[in-house]
Formats: structure tokens, sequence, C-alpha cells
């Protein structure tokens, strides 16, 4: 645990925001700057959206954010204060968002969960079902819009290497969270020794042993994670399955006001958006880049180009605005009040003697 607490640490850092807003913004100028028809005008489009639908992905955002809180705070059967859920989840999106989404914030999780309280085994726990649930959300709704709208997906208007690409690393992207969930539901639910057993056998391998002890150390908060989720009943899974739906269904929705602030679009449309959007975001999760910076806006560009035309750099900008830069911001502001929150309010606090039990 300690070498995650201090990667942790690291990655709370708010010097680290320039360097995925660098990514993304230089993409954007980018973009405008190669499209032969671009005009001054075709950005000022930006401000030409009507109000309440904008509104209505504001309000969207919030209900995302605050389905999220009350999800830690159900996982820790209320042991959290709302106040603490809401410091865990906002520097938590901080964290995603200055990390490659294929490296994830899980390690701050669980050290924001400790600093507020929790013992390291029901933080680890409670940080792995939230992967799980949100996975799961993917997982299935994934193949059933491929189902009904493969024909409408790929429509892209331009071909270049990236977009040629994008039903492959979706393919890829979706393969690995799907084995990525059922591996885990299975160590954490069903066999958490033998998955322990496994991952050592299999770093016993001569070129694999360098990961040997890191094996060791993740099998053991398996077992942890496991051992703190035993017991819990039908309330307990339908309290976080429902706040999990709510808080992807409402990030995916808000692209949807977003888009009607500017065209009419039919209400299969709407549906198609929604989908592409969660097609968008599978891809998004195999980025190596910060906040999936680059990857985002160019999939972006080429899921939404034939829909939005004109207004496809514009409506670039305003997804990124509400989706991703509000965390850059937000974690800047909070992150040195939860710093005085937890050491010099509470003293400095040791979860190591204070656990929550």
């Amino acid at each position: 645990m300690s070498s995650d607490r201090k990667k942790a640490i690291e990655t709370l850092n708010t010097k680290k925001v320039w360097i995925p807003a660098g990514i993304s913004i230089g993409f954007v100028v980018y973009m405008l700057l190669t499209d032969e028809n671009f005009s001054a005008e075709k950005l000022s489009l930006i401000f030409t959206g009507k109000p309440f639908p904008l509104f209505m992905a504001g309000v969207l955002l919030v209900i995302k954010e605050g389905a999220y809180m009350f999800r830690i705070y159900f996982l820790s059967d209320k042991k959290l204060t709302f106040t603490g859920s809401a410091y865990i989840i906002l520097l938590w999106e901080f964290a995603s968002a200055v990390t490659p989404s294929v490296v994830g914030g899980t390690p701050v999780a669980v050290f924001l969960m400790m600093k507020e309280g929790i013992n390291v085994g029901k933080s680890l726990a409670y940080a792995m079902i939230t992967a799980i649930f949100d996975n799961l959300y993917l997982v299935i709704l994934t193949p059933v819009i491929y189902l009904l709208y493969k024909d409408k997906l790929f429509n892209f208007d331009t071909s270049d290497l990236f977009i040629d690409s994008i039903p492959t690393v979706l393919a890829i992207s979706y393969s690995l969270i799907l084995f990525y969930t059922v591996i885990m539901i299975f160590s954490i639910f069903y066999q958490p020794r033998l998955f322990k057993w496994i991952l050592i056998k299999i770093t016993g391998i001569k070129f694999l042993r360098k990961w040997r002890y890191n094996a060791y150390q993740y099998g053991n908060e398996i077992m942890m994670a496991s051992v703190e989720l035993r017991g819990k009943g039908f309330s307990y899974w339908w309290r976080i399955s429902y706040t999990t739906f709510i808080s992807w269904t409402a990030r995916f929705a808000m692209l949807n006001f977003m888009i009607i602030a500017f065209i009419e679009i039919s209400l299969n449309e709407h549906f198609i958006s929604f989908s592409k959007h969660l097609v968008l975001w599978n891809i998004m999760l195999a980025s190596p880049t910060p906040g999936s910076s680059f990857a985002a806006e160019m999939g972006f560009s080429a899921f939404f180009g034939v829909l939005l035309q004109d207004f496809t750099a514009g409506v670039t900008i305003l997804w990124r605005t509400y989706t991703y830069y509000p965390f850059l911001l937000i974690g800047s502001i909070v992150l040195p009040r939860w710093i005085s929150r937890v050491y010099l309010k509470k003293g400095k606090r040791n979860v190591a003697t204070t656990p929550a039990e």
C-alpha cells in the first residue's frame, strides 16, 4: 500500500492540470486551423446555443456528480459523511482528469477514503466495487446499442488512420473491460484465494518474476475486499446499482441537450447520439493520454461531425467544458481545502490507528 499511497500523493498535484488541458486545447486549435472551411463565424456559432438545453446539460452534470456522491456514501454503509463523500468524488474526478484513462484514479480513491477514516480493507473494497459497477454499465449496454445501431455508429465523413482504427480500438477496449470485469467479479465474490494463487503462479514464470511482489500484494488486496463485502444484502446492492445507472445515464444524456441547443434532431437521432457517446467513452478508456485528451476530441469530431456540421468545433469545446475542464479547476480549488480538512483541522489523523469500523 505504501507505493500506492505515494502514487496517490503524486497524482494529487495541482501543477498537473496544465498537461492534459494543454493537450486538449491544443488539439482543438489544431482541428480548427487544419479545417479548410474554418472561419471565425463558425466558431462564434457556439454563442448561438439555446440557453435552456445548455442549462439542462448543467443540471445533468450536477445529477451525475450527486449520484456518485450518494453511491460512495451508500457503499460505506453511511459511515462516510456526505461532505466527506463529496470531497472524495471531486478529487477522484480530478485524479482521473490528470491521469491516463487506462490507469484510472483507483489508488487515489483508496487514499482519499483512508484519510476520511475508512480502513484499508473497506477502502479497497469500495474502490473495486465502484470500478466493477461502472464497467458493468458499459459491458451491458455496449453490445445492445451495437446490435441496434451498428450501421449508424461508424458513419464517418472522413478517413484517416485514427478514424479507420476506431472499430478495432472499440473491440479491443470493450474486450479488456469485459475481461477485467469478469475477473474482478470472480475473484472478489467467488474465489479470492484461487485468484491470488493464480497470480503468484503466473508471476513465477521467469520473465514475469519482477511483478511477483505486486501480484502478491494485489492478491492480498482482493482477499481483503472480499472479506469486507461478504453478507451485504439486496438493499445494499440495489442502492449501488441505481446510483450507478443514474450517474452514467446523466453523463451520456448531457451531450443530447448540448446538441439540441444548436440543431433539431429526431427521437431516433437522440438514441443514436446517446449510443455514439457511449461507444466513444469505450474508446476513451483505452487512451494513454491524461484525461483521454486528443482521443476524446478526435473521436468526438469523428462521431458527431456528420450530425453537427458547422457546429462541430464549438460543441466539441462545449462538451469538454462540461465534462472535463471543470474537474481540473474544481480539483485545484478543492485539494487545498481537503488537505486542510484531513491534516490540519483533524490533527494529522492517522487512519492506521483510527479506522472507521
